[in-house]
C-alpha cells in the first residue's frame, strides 16, 4: 500500500491535489490509518505520534501525488455576544471544561451540546446552530488535540477532577 511521506501545511504546497479526503475533526486527529480519497486513492498514514490534520493540508504520497485534506461540515453552535466581556467569560468557562473551541474573532464555535448551550445562554451568549467545518484550537502546549469531558473516554490521570486548583492534562 502506498504511504504518506510528508504532511504539507495548508498554503505551503502548490502542485494540484490528485485527490481529496473529507474528514471530521475527530478523523483528522490520527497516528495510523488506511484512508481512501474521493477519487479512490487508497493510502496509509503512519506517523510516530498522532497528528492534527487541518483543512487545506496536503498528504504527500510516496509517488509524489498529493491528497488534500478537507474539513467535513459538522453540527456546531456559533456563540455570539453583545460585548466582548461576555465572550471572554464564556470562553473561560468553555476552556475550564476542556471543550474543543474554535475561535472566530467576534464569536466562538463548539460542537452541539444542550448542557453547554444552556450554560452559554445563562452567561449572556446567543446561539446559532450551523453546519460548518470544525477546526478548534490545539492544546495549550502545542498543536495537539484538546479533550472535552463529554466524549466518554477515560480521564484516568491519578487525581480527582475537582477544578478548584490549577493542573495540566497531558493527553
Amino acid at each position: 500500500m502506498i504511504r504518506v511521506t510528508d504532511i504539507l501545511t495548508a498554503g505551503t504546497w502548490e502542485d494540484p491535489a490528485a485527490d481529496t479526503i473529507e474528514l471530521d475533526r475527530e478523523d483528522r486527529h490520527r497516528r495510523r490509518a488506511v484512508m481512501t480519497g474521493a477519487k479512490g486513492t487508497s493510502f496509509m498514514l503512519d506517523e510516530p505520534t498522532a497528528v492534527q490534520l487541518r483543512h487545506g493540508d496536503g498528504l504527500k504520497l510516496e509517488d509524489g501525488r498529493i491528497v488534500e485534506i478537507l474539513a467535513a461540515p459538522e453540527e456546531l453552535v456559533e456563540i455570539g455576544v453583545d460585548d466582548m466581556g461576555h465572550l471572554v467569560k464564556i470562553a473561560w468557562h468553555l476552556g475550564n471544561r476542556h471543550l474543543p473551541t474554535q475561535l472566530m474573532g467576534e464569536t466562538v464555535r463548539i460542537r452541539k451540546d444542550h448542557v453547554i448551550e444552556d450554560m452559554v445562554q445563562r452567561l449572556g451568549g446567543t446561539l446559532t446552530s450551523i453546519m460548518a467545518p470544525f477546526d478548534p484550537e490545539g492544546g495549550a502546549y502545542g498543536h495537539g488535540q484538546t479533550h472535552g469531558h463529554d466524549h466518554g473516554h477515560s480521564h484516568a490521570h491519578g487525581h480527582g477532577h475537582s477544578h478548584s486548583h490549577g493542573h495540566s492534562h497531558d493527553h
